[in-house]
């Protein structure tokens, strides 16, 4: 008598079509959430830079209506001194106050995890963030002025002379980066804070056991599993150097002589103070282009898509 053995059907499963993953309920939810970051980005980002694209081809000063002359205001922008310069400048700005705020902030992140974790502690640090970019350029303004400014007023009771901080055409920059890592290290040194605090506390037990120092740890572990975190306030911090403009405004008005006119400030004179809308909006799409160019160097340089937490 022979014996049957059964054997299932296989169900063959279909796989739902890209129409019904696209417009599923999942789907639709997830749409909800992301249309009113959606309608901001079309309306305060997409749109107006298209339009300033446009404008950048155009010679125009609010009073009329913009007259196409295609490439002339790019032309223009190759042979001007003046915007060369404000880019060298802002390069000078740029190299004062990345590095600067850059290891302020993880020396800061680091002394937070090793020493306190103190919540006090943390709102003090992000407390200058808090505040906005003229307030704090008018504080600072104050501080470091060259007759009654406090910090000259200590540095002669140290027996030193007055320093003119702003109004030096050596010291401009330097003290305008120095103002901006004032207010800036102390956000960056939580983002770094967080990052140390996602790190597998294992990796350091680990370590120690087999007699590694605290900068054998730092450098083995710290440095390299941080590195995500180090490209976002490379690449934030980056942008936000090349956009400086208010604490420009506020102290020096891109003096003296040209000494602190960064490119941002020279792209509003010429908008506002000069009347060439199609020119400044040039020198715009010339800046949105060189760091787009720049953050992809960053990222593909810094490997800013990857963890070695992941390998």
């Amino acid at each position: 008598m022979s014996t049957q053995v059964y054997t299932p059907s296989r169900t063959k499963t279909v796989s739902p079509s890209l129409w019904q993953r696209l417009f599923n309920q999942e789907a639709i939810t997830a749409y909800i959430f992301i249309l009113p970051s959606l309608i901001g980005f079309l309306a305060f980002f997409a749109i107006p830079a298209i339009r300033a694209f446009q404008i950048s081809f155009t010679e125009w000063n609010l009073l009329r209506a913009p007259k196409y002359i295609g490439l002339e205001n790019y032309q223009e922008l190759i042979g001007d001194p003046v915007f060369w310069n404000s880019l060298k400048v802002t390069l000078q700005y740029v190299v004062w106050n990345i590095p600067l705020q850059t290891v302020l902030a993880l020396f800061m992140a680091v002394v937070m995890d090793r020493v306190t974790k103190s919540m006090a502690v943390r709102g003090i640090l992000v407390m200058p963030y808090l505040m906005s970019n003229v307030i704090v350029a008018l504080i600072w303004l104050w501080l470091l002025d060259p007759n009654l400014g406090f910090v000259n007023l200590l540095i002669q009771k140290l027996g030193l002379g007055k320093q003119p901080f702003f109004v030096s055409l050596e010291q401009a920059i330097p003290t305008i980066a120095g103002v901006n890592v004032w207010r800036h290290m102390g956000f960056n040194a939580l983002l770094f804070y967080a990052g140390i605090q996602s790190i597998p506390k294992s990796f350091y037990e680990a370590a120690t056991i087999d007699g590694a120092g605290e900068w054998a740890m730092f450098r083995r572990i710290t440095l390299p599993l941080l590195r995500p975190v180090t490209v976002f306030v490379l690449v934030t911090s980056l942008v936000g150097s090349f956009q400086i403009f208010d604490t420009v405004a506020v102290t020096t008005q891109g003096g003296p002589v040209d000494a602190s006119r960064v490119v941002v400030y020279y792209i509003v004179q010429n908008a506002f103070a000069f009347s060439k809308f199609g020119y400044a909006t040039a020198m715009s799409v010339v800046l949105f282009f060189i760091l787009v160019l720049v953050t992809l160097l960053q990222m593909r340089i810094l490997r800013g898509n990857t963890s070695d937490l992941s390998s």
